[in-house]
């Protein structure tokens, strides 16, 4: 699996988010940015980006993901964020 393929399927099935995908095989870095983690703890954004990819982590396609989730305010200002 490709990062554009992880991307692909959260475009697909997370309404409202832009996503930056880093890995290859079936590890990745997930960064979400969307107005739909605003109001959330961490933990609940981590579980909607999960959910997302269910299917392709019980399958064993994804394997180990690591997810970072910001509200568009908070991306601003987020040390991954540095070309804004």
């Amino acid at each position: 699996m490709q990062p554009s393929d992880v991307k692909g399927l959260l475009d697909a099935r997370v309404d409202g988010c832009d996503f930056y995908i880093q890995g290859e095989g079936c590890n990745f870095q997930v960064i979400a940015v969307g107005d739909v983690f605003e109001g959330l703890s961490p933990v609940k954004r981590q579980q909607l980006i999960y959910g997302a990819l269910s299917e392709e982590i019980a399958s064993g396609a994804l394997h180990a993901i690591s997810i970072k989730a910001y509200t568009p305010s908070q991306w601003q200002n987020a040390p991954e964020n540095s070309g804004a």
